[in-house]
């Protein structure tokens, strides 16, 4: 049997556009648990389906954007 080549991992670009400064300690909290502190700051994630319920929490101050993963 032939073998599968391994399916590339999906990442996820997530930019901090709207500062979450006047919104609950929750939506901070989360904001930070995404990895971002700072205006204009990009992190690259995995994309797994917590990450979504965090992203769908504060979409009001993210943008995201799918991005395959280089170093397969």
């Amino acid at each position: 049997m032939p073998e599968s080549t391994p399916a590339k991992e999906k990442i996820l670009r997530i930019t901090l556009v709207k500062s979450p400064i006047g919104y609950s300690k929750r939506h901070k909290a989360t904001v930070r648990a995404l990895g971002l502190h700072r205006m204009n700051q990009t992190v690259e994630q995995a994309d797994r389906p917590t990450l979504w319920g965090m992203i769908a929490f504060v979409r009001h101050l993210v943008e995201v954007e799918a991005v395959e993963d280089t170093k397969a």
